[in-house]
């Protein structure tokens, strides 16, 4: 029996340079690019597995998925999936972590690295014609500063976190990070939340959106941090609190942010943060270097593949 798998967003994930080829070794593959809500359920009510990225899972889509055993995740989160629904109706539930870990914690440093080097400004000042106009042959247009002796925070010691942990005491930097449970890191040193905020430079989020971590970057924890820090956000944007973000980056109270992930993505008509001052955005692509996409599709079929055999893993529910 030939087995149908339907990608529902495969837009997400899948483009010329990263493809879903490896699946066809289960059967046939229907891939859509981005399903709206509404018309989920009939999509795949033929399905014997389903694929997703963000697309809601829940009694309403699933609720005509009557062959339908398993669910893979092209996400680490899995917070878009009815867990209950799918475990009382037998459905199978596996997500794919670790697969981003070093391109998440490459891009935080992309980030940290241009609000310290401005090679974007500096580039268009060159573009602009306007090194050809210097009296000097370095102008100092735009104040750099080393990362060599910084203090990086460092909120939430999981994979991500520890790598971006050892690429800044690559630069020489003091590391300093607060988790949920103690871990023995080499290079450092584990801090209360309090702390974190009043002595780093830089506080960089790599911890998981759940109700301990939600608007926990609000405005009171703007306020113990230095006035010249940097706030970075490559986790979810839940965990901040955008408005209040925006108050403190208005305000002076803190120095700069950098942000990948908002609460509501793409971002919104009226995003507040779109016009707040000393932020610079990108639009959640940290994790989504082409190797790191085509890692993904690799622990996916694996998924599938461990499903198949009897012996499921990664499996949520």
């Amino acid at each position: 029996m030939c087995m149908k798998i339907v990608l529902t967003d495969a837009q997400t994930v899948v483009d010329g340079l990263a493809g879903a080829e490896i699946l066809e070794q289960f059967g046939e593959v229907v891939s859509y690019g981005l399903l709206p809500y509404d018309d989920v359920a009939e999509k795949i009510s033929g399905a014997d597995i389903v694929v997703c990225n963000k697309t809601l899972m829940d009694s309403h889509t699933l609720r005509l998925a009557k062959k339908l055993k398993y669910i893979g995740l092209f996400a680490t989160g899995y917070n878009n999936i009815d867990l209950e629904y799918c475990s009382s109706c037998g459905i199978t539930v596996c997500n794919a972590g670790s697969y981003s870990t070093m391109a998440v914690a490459q891009h935080t440093f992309a980030l940290i690295l241009e609000r310290f080097n401005r090679v974007a400004e500096y580039n268009s000042f060159v573009q602009e014609g306007r090194w050809k106009r210097s009296p000097t042959f370095s102008p100092f247009v735009y104040p750099m500063s080393e990362l060599a002796g910084k203090t990086l925070g460092i909120f939430g010691l999981g994979a991500i976190g520890q790598a971006v942990a050892r690429i800044a005491n690559a630069f020489g930097m003091r590391v300093i990070a607060c988790n949920r449970s103690p871990k023995k890191v080499d290079g450092v040193a584990q801090v209360s939340f309090d702390t974190l905020l009043r002595e780093s430079d830089i506080v960089t989020v790599h911890c998981p959106l759940n109700s301990e971590s939600e608007n926990i970057f609000n405005k009171a924890a703007f306020e113990k941090m230095k006035r010249d820090a940097l706030f970075v956000n490559t986790a979810r944007g839940g965990v901040m609190n955008e408005r209040d973000l925006f108050d403190a980056l208005q305000s002076g109270t803190i120095g700069g942010a950098c942000i990948d992930t908002l609460s509501v993505e793409p971002m919104e008509e009226d995003c507040v943060l779109m016009k707040a001052k000393n932020c610079i955005i990108t639009p959640h692509i940290a994790w989504a270097p082409v190797e790191t996409r085509r890692r993904l599709m690799n622990i996916v079929a694996d998924n599938i593949r461990c499903f198949l055999d009897g012996t499921p893993k990664n499996k949520v529910n």
